[in-house]
């Protein structure tokens, strides 16, 4: 049967319906892929790796890994043990307690970097107290950090709670029986039996720490060699040199292409 034919017989069957579903969610994908191939295809060229390996690119990129890798750490150590709490704790306040958790995702990026400018700046409300002691975190790496744990954290939060509350409670009323403490439940417990959602957690906070803006500009500012980080580094691309902010979108876009590949690995498998 030729290929006309078989098409024939598909609209001709109860299936073409299926059209009002497929149109528009082809739009909607063509809006996500067409500007990454629009990036992909402007950046092809002799001298993308002249742009790559550019003093001004390698200093972000490095800044970059840098500052993502420490907010990721600081949410997992910090963003773990509340999340254990979260799911498994009863107490007063708790509502309000996840709806803090939650804010910094649906806060406006500039909105979270002008919180922590009046929070910790120089005449900010704690910051001031800060100055006496030589203190000054405004424009500065640890102010990159800031801004990142502060927009990126509640990404681990969120998905270590739901890997905790996803455990059997019978397992852990057995491990209770058995005589394990509350450290040893989590420890020998939880974290094994939860530590895919404590890697997609990872995976997704250090993306997001990876590509942050908003906060960053508002809070450290955009000192090249020193608070420049990629996402930075684009936006001021635009202004001097569009084939270096071509070459570190193609890396973010890269990355996150690749991290958001071993999550999905991941999630569908069980394992590796």
């Amino acid at each position: 049967m030729s290929l006309l034919n078989r098409f024939g017989r598909w609209l001709s069957t109860d299936r073409k319906p299926g059209w009002i579903f497929i149109l528009p969610s082809l739009i909607l994908l063509a809006l996500f892929g067409l500007p990454i191939f629009a990036v992909f295809w402007k950046s092809v060229g002799p001298n993308f790796f002249t742009y790559a390996l550019a003093p001004t690119a390698l200093s972000a990129l490095r800044l970059s890994l840098l500052t993502s890798s420490l907010a990721t750490l600081l949410a997992i150590a910090a963003g773990m043990p509340l999340a254990y709490i979260l799911a498994h704790w009863k107490f007063h306040g708790k509502t309000a307690l996840e709806l803090l958790v939650d804010l910094p995702v649906v806060l406006p990026p500039s909105l979270a970097g002008l919180a922590l400018l009046m929070a910790f700046g120089r005449q900010g409300v704690f910051g001031q107290w800060l100055v006496p002691l030589g203190i000054s975190l405004p424009f500065t790496i640890a102010a990159v950090v800031m801004a990142q744990t502060f927009v990126a954290s509640p990404l681990f939060v969120h998905s270590a709670k739901v890997g905790f509350m996803e455990i059997d409670p019978q397992l852990e009323e057995a491990a209770i029986v058995e005589g394990a403490g509350e450290l040893q439940l989590f420890r020998f417990v939880m974290l094994p039996l939860a530590w895919r959602s404590l890697l997609a957690g990872t995976i997704l906070t250090w993306t997001r720490a990876l590509g942050e803006f908003g906060a960053t500009l508002m809070f450290a500012g955009n000192l090249e060699g020193k608070t420049q980080t990629m996402p930075l580094a684009i936006y001021l691309g635009l202004e001097r040199g569009l084939g270096v902010a071509l070459a570190l979108s193609v890396l973010l876009v890269v990355v996150s292409v690749v991290l958001l590949g071993v999550m999905r690995r991941v999630e569908k498998s069980g394992g590796w």
